[in-house]
């Protein structure tokens, strides 16, 4: 009779370890790429893959004893390079494909002049990115992180089982998001009760925006860091859990939204030196209507975590691993 192989307990800090040498061999794949400037995918990916390497250190670093070179600061520097070449790539794609086709013909070639900054502007940026990935920060990141695989290093908390911890891990995460200011734009008091203002015409829904929109940008942001994180421990939870996590990728990607076509509408104002109501009044149309759909989308999903059954019910699908 064969005995019965007792399952291998998943620590904390095989987590840890699997994390960072997944997100690290996805950034060095593309390194190649990025510096040849062949594709503006492979940036994409690139500075996913970074991202996801600081959300596994700057979270998970109680349980590893990493080198200098890993720290949250270097790696979020390294990370914010590749990002402002790529905020010029979807820049440029979303001009393009989302908005030009839909110009008359004069708008369009008033659009070329745009096309002709982005690219001059574009051509600094990737300067900057070659240089940042040719200097001794970036350099130190890979090859000490690189040797850390080879021969891991380790905080205590790294030998505890991962089911143990990773409510005490997420929790805070899920809390800092809930009680992100954002939640309440749009929105007022009643009697201590929070209640959405509804049914917003469009020049009101811009009012808020100019007026609140960096709290939106904000709970964005939260929303992409809360995802990375729980994006790391998806075989360890259920249904409950993977729709959680659809639903918090939803509203990162509805604000940004917004928020991409408000930072257009400001650069294509800043490049003609004058209102784009102005220069062009059919894309400034476009940008509005655009702005609107985002907050129709919006708005359902605010109404939904601004409830106290939907907040309760996120912290009961993560204090419960499977």
């Amino acid at each position: 009779m064969e005995l019965a192989t007792k399952p291998t307990v998943k620590t904390l800090g095989d987590y840890a370890y699997q994390a960072i040498q997944k997100h690290l061999k996805k950034t060095l794949k593309w390194e190649k790429a990025v510096k040849k400037d062949e594709d503006p995918e492979a940036l994409h990916q690139m500075r996913v893959g970074m991202r996801r390497l600081r959300t596994a250190v700057s979270r998970l670093s109680i349980a590893l004893d990493l080198p200098k070179s890993a720290s949250d600061k270097n790696i979020g520097k390294i990370a914010r390079r590749l990002g402002n070449l790529r905020d010029l790539d979807v820049l440029k794609e979303t001009l393009e494909n989302n908005y030009k086709p839909n110009l008359p013909r004069k708008e369009q070639q008033s659009l070329q002049t745009a096309f002709t900054a982005l690219a001059k502007q574009r051509e600094d940026v990737f300067l900057n990115v070659q240089k940042t990935l040719k200097n001794e920060p970036y350099k130190s990141l890979k090859e000490e992180l690189n040797e850390w695989l080879d021969t891991p290093s380790y905080q205590p908390l790294a030998s505890i089982a991962i089911q143990q911890v990773l409510p005490d891990l997420l929790l805070p995460e899920v809390s800092s998001f809930l009680l992100h200011p954002g939640w309440l734009v749009g929105t007022q008091f009643v009697e201590s009760e929070v209640t959405i203002q509804t049914n917003w015409k469009s020049e009101k829904i811009e009012k808020q925006l100019t007026e609140q929109g960096e709290s939106l940008h904000s709970l964005r942001k939260e929303s992409k860091r809360i995802r990375y994180q729980m994006e790391l421990f998806t075989d360890l939870y259920g249904e409950s859990y993977a729709a959680y996590l659809t639903e918090v990728k939803n509203i990162q990607e509805i604000l940004g939204t917004m928020q991409d076509s408000v930072v257009l509408a400001e650069w294509l104002a800043d490049i003609f030196k004058s209102e784009i109501h102005t220069e062009m009044p059919t894309l400034a149309t476009l940008l509005t209507e655009n702005r609107y759909q985002s907050w129709q989308q919006w708005q359902p999903l605010q109404e939904r975590y601004l409830k106290a059954e939907t907040r309760h019910s996120f912290h009961l699908t993560i204090l419960h691993p499977m």
